[in-house]
């Protein structure tokens, strides 16, 4: 929400000789964040950048042709210091006796397009030039460039620019609104908070000025429009008046002023005035061209589904059956609250207009909004909930200034159509349960003035408690909190006490077991070197081919072009933050992530699961004196996937080899049928398309089966045992096709009770061997718990684990 300092003091109650009380830019600030309006910038503004400083008004004295080029000229001009100045000037248009606009030495100008330029003395085609004089987009006054700019003939001489022009600035505050806020969203909503926290704090009785509307009168009833609600519920108050005669042309420029400072860009006056109403008040405002509204007749109602409406930005749209529209005798005019029809708006023929000041439906509004990504101030407004109270008054304000500014006469009574007057709500709350709350002990004339500055109305004070009446601009109050939460909020959030105890009752976790796990896993991997990442679970879908866009959930209403669709793993994300980190030279990556990923299975059938990413890059190690750096490889990655299940207690049922199209030497790990893990290197091809020109490697685990899965087990305790464990190794010629996994798998078909543990520590390769052959070597542990294993015993089981070897795998046991 943008407010405008000049703007909001105009809303300040009356001080000393009538003037409104000043209250410092720095101080609003301070009092903005103090009642809960959280200023996140101040800034100045300028109507023109620069704000023409150091431009003078001049006045050229002569006039020649530069000897030496055909386009330029020689001129002299008088800026009002005693010394004309020589410029050389290449406008057509310069003339002697002009009242121009001259930069000289020293001066910054900023045009239109381009970077700022500082004037400096300097010869140009041989001829000394002192300055410039300026064209309107040279200095930001304008688009044109057809010439210099020239000035009427009263122009004082010597005059500075920004004076003639009296150009506007302000300080412009960016104020963060909770969603709640609504009556918050104009200029006066906040000039009334502004005067309760003055009122309160400053110990006067200090109202803001309303905004006129006394001035409404009806003219005549020469253009009288019907109107007819038949959703009364998405509708519960239109109200609206003809306006005959009306004069489109440009605002003036105090309106000008006012809405570009706010970021408006201003069209029409008509259209300047319904946008200055609407952050004035917070009343959203609409204008038909009354000519085109077919029958003299508007009637608030939904159409069919389907719908064909062909809307301002002139694109045709299919209405939802849910749709609230604005339509005449014939057609569809407008979306209601959301977007104005081709036809249906002011252009510069217009001479008759039907002014809509109305309150409808936030649900409704928001839905339609979203449906077909209108996101207008409009509909931003409705769909927080507008004051339904303000429709007419509001309505009387703008009549009466578009009367004054376009001229015209009020031509129909001012219809307003209310048939269910909404009562306001009434909440009691409990004196003590504002001390609990809010932790400090009002007195009770505090609290009743907070709220009557507020808008409240009090209408049983008690021993026990207070009731009072909510206004209407306030519809998010219902409840004896949110009573609480306003009194603090005008006492000055910064002005919380804070207590010198604090007690809390602890929460009990039933489902606490994920989250030691997630931190488990978490500290190794940082122990082990990695950083955590977090990505956004919203990605680019150019990402993935439309076969893979099948199962995934697609945004209907996108923040951008480029995030539009749920991710379907974290590989994506993942490699995003890669290809950033690996751009800005960081080469060496081992990074996490526990996030979730999406799928859907047709409308409405949707999936979410949570899991772990890890993703290395670059060099294990960095170079040391006593050691060279090492690089990463896929080993390393399944070595850490590894010590991950280790650390939940989760041993796999296999480790097989899997084909993905994204990944090379791709493993999955299995439990129960169930993929729990895989790992793999990066292919080429995916890095090339990301940008990326070193080997990445990534791994992706189900957190949820894991979590599952290690929730099963318990932890054991045992004595070391008493009795040593022996080591055998077996060295074989193989396959070189060969894979690890299948090796461990037949020595563990054997089933032998002893074997405590088996790895491979040594892979051998050479022609000598054979043709596609290699040599492995695997260490075995025996361990009995209960005895010291006998030389018979062991020879015993190696000879049948070597001939299962030569039995299953056809190797050669090398002796």
């Amino acid at each position: 929400m943008t407010i405008s300092y000049k703007w909001l003091s105009e809303y300040l109650p009356a001080g000393q000789a009538g003037l409104p009380v000043t209250v410092e830019p720095e101080r609003l600030s301070r009092i903005l964040t103090s009642i809960g309006l959280e200023v996140e910038s101040m800034t100045n503004y300028e109507e023109v950048k620069g704000g023409l400083k150091g431009l003078i008004i001049g006045e050229v004295l002569t006039t020649e042709k530069h000897p030496n080029a055909d386009k330029l000229t020689l001129t002299t001009v008088n800026i009002g210091n005693g010394t004309p100045l020589n410029i050389v000037c290449g406008a057509p248009n310069v003339a002697t006796g002009q009242k121009v606009l001259v930069a000289p030495v020293g001066t910054t100008i900023y045009p239109v397009s381009g970077d700022p330029i500082t004037m400096a003395e300097r010869k140009i085609r041989g001829s000394e030039s002192q300055g410039m004089i300026c064209a309107e987009d040279e200095i930001g006054l304008g688009a044109s460039h057809a010439g210099i700019m020239v000035l009427s003939t009263d122009a004082q001489v010597g005059t500075a620019a920004a004076e003639y022009f009296q150009l506007y600035d302000d300080i412009v505050y960016e104020i963060g609104l909770t969603p709640n806020r609504m009556d918050a969203m104009s200029h006066w909503g906040v000039a009334r908070d502004v005067c309760a926290y003055l009122s309160h704090h400053d110990k006067k009785e200090l109202k803001p000025r309303l905004p006129n509307s006394f001035g409404f009168k009806v003219d005549n009833t020469s253009l009288t429009i019907d109107v007819k609600v038949e959703n009364e519920k998405a509708c519960p108050r239109y109200s609206g008046v003809s306006i005959a005669n009306v004069s489109i042309k440009e605002s003036p420029k105090w309106l000008q002023q006012k809405i570009k400072s706010i970021g408006l860009r201003p069209i029409n006056n008509i259209v300047d005035i319904t946008n200055f109403i609407q952050h004035e008040t917070g009343q959203p405002l609409h204008a038909f061209d009354a000519d085109k509204i077919t029958g003299k007749k508007i009637v608030v109602k939904n159409l069919p589904e389907g719908t064909p409406f062909i809307t301002l930005d002139e694109k045709e749209r299919k209405l939802s059956a849910d749709d609230l529209m604005i339509c005449d005798a014939k057609e569809g005019m407008c979306i209601a609250g959301v977007f104005g029809g081709i036809h249906s708006g002011v252009t510069e023929h217009t001479k008759n207009i039907f002014l809509e000041s109305a309150f409808f439906d936030g649900i409704t509004l928001r839905k339609s909004s979203f449906r077909h990504g209108l996101r207008t101030d409009a509909a931003s407004r409705f769909e927080k909930g507008t004051d339904i109270s303000a429709t007419v008054n509001v309505l009387k304000r703008a009549a009466s200034l578009i009367k004054e500014l376009c001229g015209g006469e009020i031509a129909s009574e001012l219809i307003d159509i209310y048939p269910n007057p909404k009562p306001k709500t009434e909440v009691a709350v409990k004196w003590h349960y504002i001390k609990k709350l809010s932790g400090k002990n009002y007195h009770p004339d505090t609290v009743k003035n907070i709220l009557v500055s507020l808008g409240f109305e009090i209408l049983k004070e008690g021993i026990d408690e207070l009731r009072v009446a909510v206004p209407y601009h306030k519809p998010d109050i219902s409840l004896p909190a949110d009573i609480v939460e306003e009194i603090v909020r005008i006492d000055g959030l910064d002005n919380i006490e804070i207590p010198e105890a604090i007690s809390i009752t602890p929460a009990v976790e039933e489902n606490y077991k994920k989250e030691i796990l997630r931190e488990k896993v978490a500290g190794y991997l940082v122990g082990q070197g990695f950083n955590e990442m977090m990505t956004n679970s919203i990605t680019n879908a150019a990402h993935y081919s439309e076969e893979e866009q099948q199962s995934m959930v697609k945004m209907l209403n996108s923040l951008s072009a480029e995030l539009n669709i749920l991710r379907s793993s974290l590989f994506e994300t993942a490699l995003e933050v890669a290809a950033h980190n690996l751009n800005h030279k960081n080469n060496s990556l081992r990074l996490f992530e526990f996030g979730k990923a999406y799928s859907s299975n047709g409308p409405g059938n949707y999936n979410e699961t949570e899991n772990l990413c890890i993703i290395i890059s670059g060099n294990k190690n960095e170079d040391h004196w006593k050691q060279k750096n090492t690089a990463s490889d896929f080993y390393w990655l399944k070595g850490t996937v590894d010590a991950i299940l280790k650390v939940l207690g989760v041993t796999p049922d296999s480790v097989e080899k899997m084909e993905v199209p994204k990944l090379d030497n791709h493993v999955v790990y299995k439990l129960n049928n169930q993929i729990i893990a895989g790992a793999g290197e990066v292919k080429k091809k995916v890095l090339e398309k990301s940008g990326i020109k070193q080997p990445v490697y990534f791994a992706g685990l189900n957190w949820e089966l894991l979590v599952a899965a290690a929730s099963e087990q318990s932890v054991k305790i045992k004595e070391l045992p008493k009795y040593p464990s022996v080591q055998r190794d077996i060295a074989m010629i193989v396959s070189k096709e060969l894979s690890w996994e299948l090796v461990k798998q037949t020595v563990q078909k054997i089933r032998l009770d002893k074997l405590q543990d088996i790895k491979l520590f040594d892979i051998f390769e050479s022609e000598k061997l054979g043709a596609n052959k290699k040599s492995i070597a695997i260490n075995l542990t025996f361990l009995d718990e209960e005895k010291t294993l006998t030389d018979k015993e062991i020879d015993g089981w190696m000879n049948k684990i070597m001939t299962a070897l030569e039995k299953d795998l056809q190797a050669e046991i090398r002796k």
